[in-house]
C-alpha cells in the first residue's frame, strides 16, 4: 500500500494495542480485543479464505501471497499485535506476580474434581449455559459459585442434552464457516465465531482455572459474535421467508423482550436487597446468595430474617465461615452466648487464620466471664491479623474489667495508634483516666483525641466532665454545649452540663437542663435526685430573699 499506508497501518495498530491495555487494566478480558482486531482485519479488510489458507499451510503451498496473508501489510500488522498482547502479559505477570490467583473448590468445582471426564463434561455444560444466556439472558444472578450448579458425574445426567445441542450448533456453524460455496457467508460466519470464541477463551477453564462457575460479565464481548450470527441468520431467513411481516414482527418481539428484561435487571442492580433477592429463585442452593440477603437484612437491623437466611447459608455449606461468624455475632447481640460461642468455635476451627472470628470468640467468652480464654482469644486474633485496631479495643475493655488499667490504656493506645479515629478507644482512656483520678492525663488524652476527631460529640462530652472535674467551667461549658448542638437529645449531655452549672452556681440554667434531660430521660440515673437538690436549694434562696 504503499510507506504512508504501512506508517499509517502500524500508528493505529500501536494505538489498538494500547487501548487493548487500558481494556484488560479495567478487566483481563480486555487483551482478547487484539485478537478480535486481528480476526477482523484478516476476514474483513484482508477477505482471507480460511479455508484456501489451512489447505496451502497443510500442504506446504508457497503461494501464501495469493492467499492474502502479506498482502496489505497483513502479517506484518499480526505480528505487531501479537507482540503487543505478548508484552502486556508479561507487564501483568510482573505486576501481579507469577503464580495464578487461589481459588477454593466452592468458587469452581469442576475444576477441582479428580476425573479428567468430570471435568471435561461440567466445563463443557458451563460453556452450555453460558451460549444460553446470550439466547434467552432470563437466569440471571450476580453470583453462581457455591453449589449454584450441582456436578455433572455421569453421562445419564439429562444436562448432558445441553452439551449436545451447543456441539451440534457449533459444528454445523464451522462446517458452514469453512466449507460454503458462498464467500460472503464464510467471511460472516467465521467473523462471528471468531468474535463469539476468543473472548471466551480466558474464561473457559482450558489454559487456566478460573475463580468462577458462570459470570455473565464474561460473555458481554461474546455477544458482538452473537449479535452478527443472530442477525445474519435474520437475513438469511428473510430472503427465504413468504411472509416477510411475520418475521419482522418475530424479530421486534424479540429485542423489545430483551429490552424489557435489560431494563428489569438494570432496576434490581440499583439496591443491593433487590438484586440479592433476585438470585434466590435463579440459584436456591447458593449459600452466597443466602448470605448476602441475610447481610443485608442485618445491615437494616432486620436481625430476625437475617438470622434465618445465615442459618441457610450454613446448612447449605457448612463450611461457610463467614457466615457462622455473621450469625455468631447476631446471637451474641441477642444474648443467646452458647449458641454464639459454638458456631465461632467452629469457625476458628475451619480457618485456624480467621482474625475476626477470633476477636468474636473472644467477644462472646467475655460475656460469659470467662477471661483466660478471651484473653487468649482476642491475642490470636492479633497474631494472624497485626494491624486489628477493634480487637485492641476489645482486649481494652477486658483488662478493663479486670481491674488492669495499665493494659487497658496500652492496648486502646494501640487502637488508636493503628486507627487515629477510633472514638470509642480514646473515649475509653478518657473515661478510665477520669474515674481512677488521673485528670490532667484525662485532659490531655481527650485533646489529642478532639486534633484528630475535632467533630466527635462523644469526645467533646468526655472532656467537658474531665474540665468540669478540673473547675474549668467556662471551657466545660463550651464543649457540653458544643456536644449538645451535635447531638441535643442525649439526656446525659443536659444532665451532666446541668451538674456543671449546679457546681458554678449559674442555678437557673443548671435547672433549665434538668429539666431537659428528664423529659428526654425521665429514668436517667441521679438526674432526678440532683434536681430536687436543686430546687430545695432555690426554695430555701427564695424564703431567704422573702
Amino acid at each position: 500500500t504503499g510507506k504512508e499506508g504501512h506508517t499509517f497501518s502500524v500508528f493505529w495498530v500501536l494505538v489498538s494495542v494500547v487501548l487493548g491495555a487500558i481494556a484488560m487494566l479495567c478487566k483481563e478480558q480486555g487483551i482478547t480485543i487484539l485478537g478480535l482486531n486481528a480476526v477482523f482485519d484478516a476476514l474483513v479488510i484482508n477477505k482471507i479464505n480460511l479455508l484456501e489458507l489451512i489447505r496451502k499451510l497443510l500442504y506446504k503451498d508457497k503461494s501464501l501471497e495469493k492467499a492474502g496473508l502479506l498482502r496489505k501489510g497483513l502479517l506484518f500488522r499480526i505480528t505487531l499485535l501479537m507482540c503487543g498482547g505478548a508484552a502486556i502479559l508479561y507487564i501483568r505477570w510482573r505486576i501481579m506476580g507469577t503464580g495464578p490467583p487461589a481459588f477454593t473448590e466452592v468458587d469452581n468445582p469442576a475444576s477441582f474434581a479428580d476425573s479428567l471426564f468430570v471435568r471435561a463434561i461440567n466445563y463443557n455444560y458451563y460453556y452450555s449455559l453460558n451460549a444460553w444466556l446470550l439466547l434467552c439472558p432470563w437466569w440471571l444472578c450476580f453470583d453462581w459459585s457455591m453449589g449454584c450448579i450441582p456436578l455433572i458425574k455421569s453421562v445419564s445426567d439429562w444436562r448432558i442434552i445441553a452439551l449436545a445441542a451447543l456441539w451440534f450448533c457449533l459444528i454445523g456453524l464451522i462446517c458452514q464457516a469453512l466449507c460454503s460455496e458462498d464467500s460472503h457467508k464464510r467471511r460472516i460466519l467465521t467473523l462471528g465465531l471468531g468474535f463469539l470464541i476468543i473472548p471466551f477463551l480466558p474464561a473457559s477453564n482450558l489454559f487456566f482455572r478460573v475463580g468462577f462457575v458462570v459470570a455473565e460479565r464474561v460473555i458481554y464481548l461474546p455477544s458482538i459474535g452473537y449479535c452478527i450470527l443472530f442477525t445474519y441468520g435474520f437475513s438469511l431467513l428473510s430472503k427465504q421467508a413468504k411472509k416477510k411481516k411475520i418475521l419482522a414482527v418475530a424479530v421486534l418481539g424479540i429485542l423489545l423482550i430483551n429490552v424489557a428484561r435489560c431494563a428489569l435487571r438494570s432496576s434490581q442492580w440499583r439496591s443491593e436487597e433487590q438484586l440479592f433477592r433476585s438470585a434466590l429463585s435463579v440459584c436456591p442452593l447458593n449459600a452466597k446468595v443466602h448470605y448476602n440477603v441475610g447481610k443485608n437484612l442485618a445491615d437494616k437491623g432486620n436481625q430476625s430474617a437475617a438470622i434465618k437466611y445465615y442459618r441457610e447459608a450454613v446448612r447449605l455449606n457448612p463450611k461457610y465461615v463467614h457466615a457462622m461468624n455473621n450469625l455468631g455475632n447476631i446471637l451474641k447481640e441477642r444474648n443467646e452466648l452458647h449458641e454464639a460461642e459454638e458456631l465461632l468455635s467452629l469457625a476458628v476451627q475451619i480457618q485456624p487464620d480467621f482474625a475476626a472470628a477470633w476477636m468474636n470468640l473472644g467477644i462472646v467468652q467475655n460475656s460469659l466471664r470467662r477471661f483466660e480464654e478471651a484473653e487468649q482469644s482476642y491475642w490470636t486474633a492479633i497474631k494472624h491479623r497485626k494491624k486489628y485496631p477493634d480487637c485492641y479495643y476489645n482486649l481494652g475493655r477486658l483488662y478493663a474489667d479486670l481491674n488492669r488499667h495499665i493494659d487497658a490504656l496500652n492496648a486502646w493506645r494501640n487502637a488508636t495508634v493503628l486507627k487515629p479515629e477510633h472514638s470509642l478507644a480514646w473515649n475509653n482512656m478518657i473515661i478510665l483516666l477520669d474515674n481512677t483520678g488521673n485528670l490532667a492525663q484525662a485532659e490531655a488524652v481527650g485533646r489529642e483525641a478532639l486534633e484528630l476527631i475535632p467533630n466527635d460529640h462523644s469526645l467533646m462530652f468526655s472532656l467537658a466532665n474531665v474540665l468540669g472535674k478540673s473547675q474549668k467551667y467556662k471551657e466545660s461549658e463550651a464543649l457540653f454545649l458544643k456536644a449538645i448542638k451535635a447531638n441535643p437529645n442525649a439526656a446525659s449531655y443536659h444532665g451532666n452540663l446541668a451538674v456543671l452549672y449546679h457546681r458554678w452556681g449559674n442555678l437557673d440554667l443548671a435547672k433549665k437542663h434538668y429539666e431537659v434531660s428528664l423529659k428526654l430521660d425521665p429514668m436517667a440515673p441521679g438526674t432526678k435526685e440532683n434536681y430536687n437538690l436543686l430546687r430545695r436549694k432555690l426554695e430555701q434562696l427564695q424564703k431567704k430573699g422573702g
